[in-house]
């Protein structure tokens, strides 16, 4: 299926052309079949060239342009129209000016009602005005509604263009435009759209923008036939049911979930005047959502978009800012950003614009990983990009020139955490994140596997010398003391009195441990190193299994020692307890360090 969208001014016999080339009524009020006059979005279709072809017949007159606006949005290509008998009127200058803003590049002209007057002055007035837009050069038909005159060619440049089209991505992330919205007795709440990319499915979950509604699809259907899956491009009306589907409506928007970021910023490029001269505040419209906005001009040509509400947008994404009540011509955007930085500092804005100017708006995973130089591989994509390459850690993705930078600062505050820290076993881990700014501590953990020079261990991070550091001379000294006392009784570890009275705090005793001149048994509690494997050649000689108090003695120490020694020979393996009061050896387990 390909969908075009109509457009031109009010009267000029847009819905009487689409009727008479698919015999279906596009105006579906009365109201509008007893004016005259298009009030809403009207929808049909024919078959052409061997594929269907939708209409989205639009309102011309200037007090509907933002229904216009909700049934152009979503559509890829346009039926223009002009009347012979009345040319160019301001509704054509208007909504010729939306359809240069959205980038639409593919039309077909009809000048209608050809049987009223000589077609070919507004012929060639209107080719001249097309041409100066994004739709370039286009076929142009002179027909008539009344008589038939001209139908069959106007059928034919349709069919041309549906098969120029380009092919939709029918793979793509789900982003469905909601243009109408009702309830159907039995069946409940129908939504319907132009589905311009993705493929929707019976069963498939859905969520609205703001998270609002999360919905299945129940039922589908495409030009008015039952589908058990629909893929781009087509009008689809929607049967969904769940939370929040009742109030869905124009303007909504259904998404593939956890696909999408949806944003209250974005940065954008302006076309059609300087971003100076925009109104502060206008309306955005993108799809068929028309959302108030607050704009803020950065450079020239940019400027930085504050929503009222949250929209699924990506970088590359075309939209259209009107002023309301429509006293200037409308202008284009295109996104450049979806999650752009904040501009607290003075002088960012400036400094924001100049990295703008770089910005070209065509998705570039390469480069905006250089802008962003951290980001999750999801974020990426949910903005439009791809990927440009394989994670850091987890779900991360550096740029590969940010990435040695931080390889060399974590290798450089290592060292120097080492230095200033010599009783200190290593730079915590969390530290490290919080020195290089890091977002997660396994970007910290990434990086110390990739230096050779570097040893992460109990969630801290080590030189090869800071893991046996050199302890200064008062520490050497009082350890040296310590190890003589524990020379005569092994098993006797110092009271708290005499660790102060040898000034070993805490920080030293680790220190000592991790030198390798003491074995920290716990907080508190130390030995001199190999401790623990004499401990259990003695008890290996009592009868199996012992007690706790069989084991003090034989240790020749006292509760306070024997209840954690046990415990961390337990933890070793040297011994293991068989019930609350008994424990054994285990075998093989004497040479264990």
């Amino acid at each position: 299926m390909r969908v075009l969208a109509t457009a031109g001014h009010v009267d000029h016999g847009k819905s009487a052309l689409v009727r008479a080339l698919t015999g279906m009524e596009p105006d579906r009020y009365e109201e509008e079949r007893r004016r005259g006059l298009t009030l809403d979005l009207g929808f049909v279709w024919t078959r052409l060239g061997g594929d269907d072809l939708a209409f989205v017949d639009v309102p011309g007159h200037e007090r509907f342009v933002p229904t216009m606006l909700a049934g152009v949005g979503p559509v890829p290509a346009v039926l223009f129209v002009v009347a012979a008998d009345q040319g160019w009127q301001p509704q054509s200058e208007e909504h010729l000016a939306i359809l240069d803003a959205l980038g639409v590049r593919h039309a077909v002209l009809a000048v209608t009602r050809s049987d009223l007057a000589d077609p070919e002055r507004v012929r060639a007035d209107a080719v001249e005005r097309l041409a100066a837009t994004s739709l370039g050069k286009v076929p142009h038909v002179a027909v008539s509604a009344v008589t038939g005159a001209g139908l069959d060619a106007l059928r034919t440049e349709l069919a041309r263009l549906a098969a120029a089209l380009p092919p939709p991505d029918t793979e793509a992330d789900v982003r469905l435009w909601l243009d109408r919205a009702f309830t159907v007795r039995g069946h409940g709440t129908v939504v319907t759209g132009t589905l311009g990319a993705g493929t929707l499915r019976v069963g498939d979950r859905l969520v609205s923008a703001d998270g609002s509604a999360v919905v299945r699809v129940r039922g589908l259907q495409s030009l008015h036939e039952e589908r058990t899956a629909v893929g781009a491009v087509a009008r689809v009306a929607v049967n969904v049911h769940g939370e929040g589907d009742t109030g869905l409506g124009r303007g909504q928007v259904l998404l593939t979930p956890d696909r999408w970021l949806s944003t209250e910023a974005a940065d954008v490029r302006v076309t059609g005047e300087p971003a100076a001269d925009l109104p502060r505040c206008v309306t955005l419209h993108i799809g068929t959502a028309a959302v108030p906005v607050t704009v803020r001009p950065l450079g020239r040509d940019t400027a930085r978009l504050s929503l009222r509400r949250r929209l699924p947008l990506r970088v590359g994404d075309r939209a259209v800012l009107r002023e309301p009540g429509g006293t200037r011509t409308p202008c284009g955007v295109t996104v450049l950003d979806v999650r752009p930085p904040r501009l607290a500092r003075r002088g960012a804005g400036r400094a924001r614009a100049a990295e703008l100017e770089t910005i070209t708006g065509r998705p570039d995973g390469a480069a905006e990983l250089r802008r962003r130089k951290l980001v999750r591989r999801a974020d990426l994509r949910a903005m439009g990009v791809p990927v440009p390459g394989e994670p850091v850690a987890g779900d991360w993705l550096a740029d590969p020139a940010h990435w040695n930078a931080l390889k060399d600062r974590l290798a450089g505050q290592v060292v120097e955490y080492a230095r200033t820290h010599p009783l200190e076993p290593g730079l915590p881990t969390e530290a490290a994140r919080r020195l290089l700014g890091l977002p997660d501590r396994a970007l910290v953990d990434a990086l110390a596997a990739a230096l050779p020079g570097i040893h992460a261990r109990q969630g801290r991070l080590h030189t090869a010398d800071s893991l046996r550091p050199a302890l200064p001379a008062p520490v050497r000294a009082a350890v040296d003391t310590l190890r003589r006392d524990l020379a005569r009784t092994p098993f006797r570890a110092p009271e708290a009195g005499r660790l102060a009275e040898l000034g070993l705090d805490r920080r030293a005793l680790a220190a000592a441990a991790a030198a390798g001149a003491l074995l920290r048994i716990t907080d508190g509690i130390v030995l001199l190193p190999g401790a623990d494997a004499a401990a259990a050649a003695e008890l290996r000689a009592l009868p199996q299994p012992f007690t706790l108090s069989e084991a003090r003695r034989a240790l020749d120490t006292t509760r306070r020692v024997a209840v954690p020694l046990l415990e961390f020979l337990d933890a070793r393996g040297f011994t293991e307890r068989l019930d609350a009061q008994h424990r054994r050896c285990r075998t093989g387990a004497g040479d264990e360090s």
